[in-house]
């Protein structure tokens, strides 16, 4: 009796356990459907400045996070029930999330790596096609990253001047500056590097979260799996 009763002991423990760890997982997906939601709204302008911009890792944190939401909440129910077929699917489940999300985090590295590289050019795309009535959203994006992170042109403000462009009134330091006769009135730093730092400190912390967060589902299949294993055994347990 007094093994049944530590058997007892221990699948209520291990209930407890899961139930806790269900609670953080739900919670995590919402951080993590959040964090795609702010690359889509907040970053998006500095990313679109990129010629290698695709659009598509935010969107594979919103999927991803979604799919750890239903989850989660999906999870409540096979730890109440207690069945081990269904506790053997949850972690299943789990385990094709750990993929994900390390898939996730080790291609938002990769894909910082590659915008980078399409900064440059596509810097320089901006500024040419600034006056282009075609391009109103690019040169939207342009003037809140020059007045955001206080930078003028590409590597520096002549870079307007060299393209025969008037400097914009988003270089200025102070609001509504004449940008044709005093040089000092204007930032003179170029936004490249800027733009690459803002984002190497941005998408790096993403990236690192997602790789960071990805080990935990492995916790969730460890506790599952050991919670139907109790299961199994406490249904073919002798009560005396």
């Amino acid at each position: 009796m007094g093994k049944h009763l530590q058997t007892v002991a221990a699948l209520a423990c291990m209930k407890s356990l899961l139930m806790v760890f269900n609670f953080i997982f739900w919670v995590s997906g919402i951080a993590i459907f959040a964090i795609g939601i702010w690359m889509e709204i907040e970053l998006y302008k500095y990313m679109e400045m990129s010629t290698e911009f695709s659009g598509t890792a935010p969107y594979v944190l919103i999927g991803t996070g979604a799919l750890i939401i239903l989850i989660g909440s999906l999870a409540c129910c096979c730890t109440v029930k207690g069945q081990p077929v269904l506790l053997y699917v949850y972690g299943a489940f789990l385990a094709i999330v750990l993929v994900l999300e390390l898939g996730a985090g080790i291609s938002i590295f990769a894909y910082r790596s590659k915008l980078k590289e399409g900064f440059d050019k596509g810097l320089t795309d901006a500024i040419i096609n600034y006056h282009n009535i075609s391009n109103t959203q690019v040169s939207s994006d342009l003037d809140v990253i020059q007045k955001t992170l206080h930078c003028c042109g590409n590597h520096r403000a002549q870079d307007w001047l060299d393209h025969k462009l008037p400097i914009p009134l988003s270089c200025c330091i102070k609001e509504g500056c004449n940008t044709e006769e005093d040089a000092h009135e204007i930032y003179n730093q170029g936004c490249y590097d800027k733009v690459v730092n803002f984002l190497d400190a941005n998408i790096g912390i993403v990236a690192g979260a997602a790789v960071g967060i990805a080990f935990f589902p492995l916790l969730g299949v460890i506790l599952s799996c050991c919670l139907a294993s109790i299961i199994t055994k406490t249904k073919y347990e002798p009560m005396a």
